[in-house]
């Protein structure tokens, strides 16, 4: 028999910092006869609307003149922004659904995007949903980075689109003529001959039939067609209702009242074919009469002047990244007090998602936030994947470390099922996807008894107080022995082993399936590795910075104190490799968003991991010392 448990957390007192940020934390806990446990909030979801548009038009008629959507207009280094409106981008979202119905698109055969985050792709998307046709959004990436097309050629197969859209087909190269578009109509913002412009879809005139269209989209209506980009070998397609994206946002409104007090602002590069980006992000705008200001750069050297110069311009009020973006831009608000002083100037949240955040750089970010207003502004994460529209754990309440992932909002339900000696996550709630595009085969493996799998673990920040949250505990299936039998935490070890290196290893994958010693295959920073070489020229190869002394002494200092402090063999760092090539899309080690895939990495690289543990040692291996 389960027992309930009420965890109650006491309403945040005048003296407690962010108090206007958060709903207090309240999780109710069930515990199972098997060792298990359910989570829940006490309270419930507010209800939803049946669609995303209703608050679209809420805010087109309360809020016309208000910004919903900017880019930088012309070229990327041009200066200003291009803005719509509400009200325009309603009046625009009309004209284009009703070029889409004049198409008789099925909504069996949603419309595929290959396009950057822009205004013509979110008025198009908007359009597909307000009218019933599903968006399919695709990483451009798999145009961009692949050599041969294999993802986006699975997608076009699975999805097959009546209607492509492609922002601007000169950015994607030989994608746009070597891959069979299957009879489609291509539109462009920036169309070349045989493709439609979009400024034709513009043109259309609206009829009582958007009206008409739009009041049978209900919660059960799939919206969006969102790709995964994990560890399976192609992507596969998570159904997204209006029902999941409706309910999360009202969920996030519930533990974060101050989004819905305070239109939020933000400058955002996440893709919208990612959930962060494209539902978190995006979709608040429209629960809440956000202004969205689209980030043309990214965290990757070649880009961040362009996030820089977005942010030099406009201060947001809530700031989303990975913790490889933030990892790059603390270096520059480090820098650049002024920076720093208009970033933090009126920001209330930042919020990492996707990946653990080292404590060190957790550290960072608040001094930045110290020197930049006086205060730490609020740090905190959530936890969620494309299954759950994404947010299923949520921090609100202030925290004091990286890890915490929050409990349940309103609706949600979390399982800890164990799993050897761990917990793994499981979901239920109105937020989860009813199942795959196309495939009966996996959504059957996903659920068990209602259930989302999601092969995430988790543990208690406090034992004794659960409602101060679960820390991300990592991969159920990550995890492994070492030839002595002892576990090694994949996730813990990797995020302390970066921190104690920060910033000259940007990522890494652990090593030591059945061997003596932990090791790391490791994706170097070689702008932070240079740095250290003052006797190398500047365009000199990255090999030769790797294998430079100083170098391979600065990760030996650093992960030698790692090893003193770590307790013990499974904590351990013995051997490393600085990889000089970068991790593959193609071969799936990294997603778009800069995410490393661990296993994908291990089996691909397999002779590196021989080389690794290899007696005598090579030459490109960095051993470790522990004292």
């Amino acid at each position: 028999m389960s027992v309930i448990e009420a965890r109650r957390a006491e309403t945040p007192s005048a003296g407690q910092p962010h108090r206007d940020l958060f709903a207090p934390p309240l999780v109710d806990v069930q515990r199972l006869a098997d060792g298990g446990m359910i989570l829940r909030s006490p309270v419930p979801l507010n209800a939803p609307p049946r669609a995303l548009s209703v608050w679209f038009e809420r805010w087109a008629s309360e809020a016309p003149e208000r910004v919903f959507l900017a880019e930088r207009a012309g070229a990327p280094e041009g200066r200003g922004w291009r803005t719509l409106a509400f009200a325009e981008a309603h009046a625009q979202v009309r004209a284009v659904a009703q070029a889409l119905l004049d198409r008789g698109l099925s909504p069996e055969r949603p419309i595929l995007i290959l396009a950057e985050n822009g205004i013509d792709h979110g008025v198009l998307a908007l359009a597909g949903m307000h009218v019933g046709i599903p968006v399919a959004p695709v990483s451009t990436a798999y145009a961009r980075l692949s050599k041969d097309f294999a993802k986006l050629r699975y997608i076009l197969e699975l999805i097959e689109p009546q209607l492509v859209y492609i922002d601007d087909p000169s950015r994607y190269g030989d994608a746009a003529t070597a891959v069979d578009w299957r009879g489609a109509e291509i539109v462009a913002s920036r169309p070349t001959p045989g493709m439609t412009a979009f400024a034709d879809l513009l043109a259309t005139l609206p009829t009582n039939a958007v009206e008409r269209a739009n009041a049978a989209v209900g919660p059960d209506t799939v919206a969006k067609i969102l790709f995964t980009s994990g560890s399976t070998d192609l992507p596969k397609g998570v159904i997204n209702t209006q029902r999941m994206m409706c309910s999360n946002q009202e969920a996030i409104a519930q533990v974060w009242p101050f989004v819905a007090a305070e239109p939020p602002v933000i400058v955002d590069w996440l893709p919208w074919n990612h959930t962060f980006g494209g539902n978190h992000n995006f979709n608040m705008m429209l629960r809440n009469g956000g202004s969205l200001h689209i980030d043309e750069g990214k965290p990757v050297p070649a880009l961040l002047d362009r996030t820089v110069a977005n942010l030099r311009d406009v201060a947001p009020t809530i700031y989303f990244n990975v913790p490889r973006g933030y990892g790059m831009l603390v270096e520059r608000l480090e820098a650049d007090p002024a920076l720093n002083a208009h970033f933090f100037s009126r920001l209330r949240l930042i919020f990492y998602a996707g990946a653990g955040l080292p404590q060190s750089l957790w550290e960072r970010l608040e001094a930045c936030s110290m020197k930049g207003r006086g205060e730490k502004v609020a740090m905190i994460s959530s936890w969620g994947l494309t299954e759950t529209a994404p947010m299923a754990t949520a921090v609100h309440f202030p925290i004091e470390r990286a890890g915490v992932i929050g409990i349940p909002p309103p609706g949600v339900e979390i399982k800890l099922a164990p799993a050897g000696d761990r917990l793994e996550m499981l979901v239920r709630g109105p937020n989860v996807t009813p199942g795959y595009w196309k495939r009966p085969d996996l959504t059957e493996k996903a659920f068990a008894d209602g259930w989302l799998r999601t092969g995430d673990a988790a543990r208690f920040e406090d034992p004794h107080d659960l409602a101060r949250g679960v820390v991300f505990d990592g991969r159920v299936a990550e995890n492994f022995k070492l030839s002595s039998g002892t576990w090694v935490n994949v996730g813990a070890l990797r995020l302390a082993a970066l921190a104690a290196v920060s910033p000259l290893i940007e990522d890494a994958v652990v090593t030591g399936h059945d061997r003596d010693e932990v090791g790391l295959l490791a994706f170097a920073n070689v702008a932070a590795c240079r740095g250290l070489c003052t006797d190398l020229a500047a365009d000199c190869p990255p090999r030769q910075v790797f294998d430079h002394a100083t170098v391979r002494e600065a990760i030996v200092r650093g992960l030698a104190r790692h090893n003193r402090a770590s307790g013990g063999s499974s904590m351990e760092i013995a051997r490393v490799i600085l990889m000089h090539e970068p991790p593959s899309i193609d071969a799936n080690e990294i997603t778009d968003k800069g995410y490393i895939n661990q296993r994908a990495v291990l089996e691909r690289r397999a002779e590196l991991v021989e080389r690794l543990y290899a007696e005598p040692v090579h030459d490109d291996v960095i051993v470790i010392r522990s004292a």
